[in-house]
């Protein structure tokens, strides 16, 4: 057998390039049938890739606007753009350079970012890169491409590169222009459609919610804010920030971008915001938000008036242009008519919040009637007291709600109707139901702004339990003391025992007095000085218990206790005294006699009520205790003093006074002693020369009294008469003195004094 003869293997022929003219062909015709800019890019990559034998291309194009070179990447079954400054990297050398070049080894080029590289794994060789020119020689971008399979880039695939692209461009141009045109038009349609819609909300806080989020999507924004002045405040607020949750802002309307924005009607475009002295990076701080761009424009309406700003923060991908700036004034200035209504809908609608909860948390029933005399509106409190539900009143006629003995209110009514002029009645009867209700009823006539009728408001206000405490309680004392008391609870007043300092002050001779002056005068007088009295009384939380004719009743303690009533009560004394004395010098310099009182001040447990009839109740307080007040206000007279207090209300004084223990005495109607001082404050040197000597003198000289040292008890009072001869103690004492050392007391004498008089 014959060997066989192999056929020798063939070598593989090397591949033959495309000819030029074709691989242009072949570009031309792959991005005509491209739909849109990206399948145009996506075609020209594929033919550049296969033609030069890379393994990655990309083609980036320039956004003039941002100055950002951009290519867009497939990711799923959408596209996103990556962009870059338009001078970074080696795509951005070549384009501001406009000269293609070819990196044999990238990572030793320090114009090359690794960054990309380390995030997708991919390694980068080298490089060709060719700017993308239109035919006047304009550039709109670069072409890229990486890794040359087999070998390294060669200038002839520079210049295959550069032919290839420049083929392309032409279409690229125009694509990305039809683009732009069309975006332009999208965004124009979707502006005047986001107007369209907003023109028609009403309600400022989700007009507000849809302008901003309208303006981040419009801005391609991260945040944006818009701000209304507040006339009244003098502040600029939002109701909503995107971003910001619910969180409300309110600052001076001259503070801040925004304010200087809005003061000035001057947009402010910042492109990098910690580099600009006028930015406050307070609020990044406080909420971990980064601020890096901001563009703010003044909202102006229709008469040119500023009545806001909108604040847009960090534009994706760059800073905010003109282009955006203008995109943004035209939008604030289409929508600013919408604000205006919805604001001015929400200060209306505020307004009637606001009104309508006033009316709710009134005591007072409020019912209003149209001009038919209709019922449209009834608060709670009118419900409650006309005891009806709203079905029973609301849009009935007024003589029909009104009837019987209630039909006087739909008479005074009608006469309002007529009269156009309100009429009020005091403490009127009204019944309601089975029961009589005693109100204060006020009819109104209602005009509108062009002085229109509009019907009436009928005001009733209920006299009755609180109402009538609270009046009756407030002639005694303080105001918010009354309405603290009846916080408390109106049970207080049925009656309690508590322990009180009670104070009586009564004029000298204001018998002779009165006859001296006549009726008129006598009360002109009176008016006077009660109300220097109870204006000291009530200073000190006391309570007006009655006037006695001339004579004052006064309470410490009791509806209100304090820590310190018997000091408080002493101290109204003290003044009242001091007061009166200012009184009698105005009168006397008019040619008016000068008035005296004496004072009288116990403490003691007493009962407190209101006590009367039902036609007439008067809170007041009665015991043992009121009745030694009242005997040490006439014991004044027989020791010549003007401040008299009870061993039971000077244990307890806090204060240090000016005082000395006058005497031990068992007054009228009583068995047991009780000691009483004299406090002397009020006085001065002229009236009580060398008081503090006197009243050390006096006290050696008492305590000589009781224990029966005549000879010197008598010296002690003759020392204390040299220093002041008209203190009448004194005298009492000396004569009690030389009187006892004649007439010796009886063994069981303990220096008490029993008064027989009042």
């Amino acid at each position: 057998m014959k060997p066989s003869r192999k056929t020798p293997a063939r070598s593989p022929r090397p591949r033959r390039k495309p000819r030029l003219a074709e691989l242009l062909l072949d570009v031309s015709n792959s991005i005509a049938v491209a739909g849109t800019l990206g399948d145009s890019l996506d075609a020209l990559v594929n033919l550049t890739v296969s033609a030069i034998g890379a393994e990655r291309g990309s083609i980036f194009l320039n956004d003039p606007r941002t100055r950002e070179l951009y290519t867009r990447v497939a990711a799923g079954k959408s596209s996103r753009e990556v962009r870059m400054l338009n001078h970074l990297g080696i795509a951005g050398y070549v384009f501001t350079r406009g000269q293609g070049i070819i990196i044999p080894d990238a990572y030793k080029d320090e114009r090359f970012n690794p960054d990309v590289d380390s995030k997708t794994g991919y390694i980068t060789r080298d490089i060709l890169c060719v700017p993308l020119r239109t035919l006047t020689g304009d550039i709109i971008g670069v072409s890229e491409l990486l890794n040359k399979k087999g070998g390294e880039f060669t200038p002839g695939d520079l210049e295959l590169l550069e032919a290839m692209v420049k083929q392309a461009a032409i279409v690229l141009e125009s694509r990305r222009t039809a683009e732009e045109i069309e975006l332009d038009r999208l965004q124009q349609l979707e502006l005047l459609q986001a107007v369209s819609e907003m023109s028609t909300e009403i309600k400022l806080g989700t007009l507000l919610q849809k302008l901003i989020g309208t303006i981040t999507k419009m801005l391609d924004a991260e945040r944006s804010t818009l701000f209304l002045n507040d006339e009244k405040s003098s502040e600029l607020y939002t109701e909503v920030g995107e971003g910001l949750g619910a969180t409300q802002i309110r600052f001076p309307n001259h503070v801040g971008i925004a304010g200087t924005v809005f003061t000035s009607g001057v947009s402010v475009n910042i492109p990098h915001a910690y580099a600009d002295l006028r930015f406050n990076p307070t609020f990044d701080k406080r909420t971990g938000f980064f601020t890096r761009s901001i563009l703010c424009v003044p909202v102006i309406n229709k008469d040119g008036k500023t009545i806001g700003a909108t604040q847009v923060l960090n534009k994706r991908g760059g800073a905010f242009t003109a282009q955006d700036e203008a995109r943004l004034k035209a939008f604030t200035s289409q929508i600013a008519i919408a604000l205006e209504n919805a604001k001015l809908f929400d200060d209306v609608q505020n307004m009637k919040n606001y009104n309508e909860s006033i009316l709710e948390s009134m005591s007072s029933g409020v019912i209003t009637l149209n001009e038919d005399r209709r019922v449209i509106t009834c608060n709670v409190a009118g419900l409650r007291i006309m005891k009806v539900q709203p079905h029973q009143i609301l849009q009935r006629l007024a003589h029909e709600i009104f009837t019987e003995s209630n039909s006087w209110i739909a008479e005074k009514i009608a006469l309002v109707e007529e009269k156009q002029a309100q009429d009020v009645t005091m403490d009127a009867d009204m019944v309601v139901g089975d029961e009589k209700v005693s109100a204060n009823v006020t009819v109104l006539p209602l005009i509108n702004t062009n002085r229109k009728k509009m019907g009436s408001l009928v005001m009733i206000e209920d006299i009755t339990g609180e109402k009538r405490l609270k009046s009756t309680m407030s002639r005694y004392m303080d105001p918010s003391i009354a309405a603290k008391l009846l916080q408390s609870g109106a049970e207080i007043l049925g009656g309690q025992s508590s322990m009180a300092t009670v104070l009586f002050s009564d004029i000298r001779n204001f018998t002779t007095f009165s006859e001296d002056l006549g009726p008129q005068a006598t009360v002109s007088l009176l008016n006077e000085y009660f109300t220097i009295m109870v204006d000291l009384i009530q200073a000190e939380g006391g309570m007006l218990d009655k006037f006695i004719g001339d004579a004052i009743m006064a309470v410490f303690g009791t509806p209100i206790a304090h820590d310190d009533d018997e000091d408080r009560a002493v101290r109204a004394a003290i003044g009242m005294h001091r007061e009166l004395n200012a009184y009698n010098g105005r009168r006397i310099s008019e040619g008016k006699k000068a008035i005296d009182i004496g004072v009288g001040i116990n403490t003691d447990t007493v009962v407190s009520g209101n006590i009367g009839s039902p036609r007439r109740m008067d809170y007041t307080v009665i015991g043992d205790g009121v009745n030694l007040a009242s005997r040490l206000e006439g014991a004044c007279k027989q020791y010549h003093a003007r401040l008299l207090v009870s061993e039971y209300t000077f244990r307890k004084l806090r204060g240090t006074y000016r005082s000395r223990e006058i005497d031990r005495v068992v007054v009228k109607g009583k068995t047991q002693p009780v000691a009483i001082f004299e406090i002397m404050d009020y006085h001065t040197e002229d009236s009580f020369p060398n008081l503090m000597d006197v009243t050390n003198s006096f006290r050696h000289g008492i305590k000589c009294y009781r224990e029966r040292r005549w000879d010197e008890g008598i010296k002690a009072f003759n020392e204390a008469l040299s220093m002041h001869p008209e203190d009448f103690p004194s005298s009492m004492y000396l004569l009690r003195c030389e009187y006892f050392k004649q007439f010796s007391p009886p063994p069981e004498w303990d220096g008490v004094w029993i008064m027989e008089t009042k």
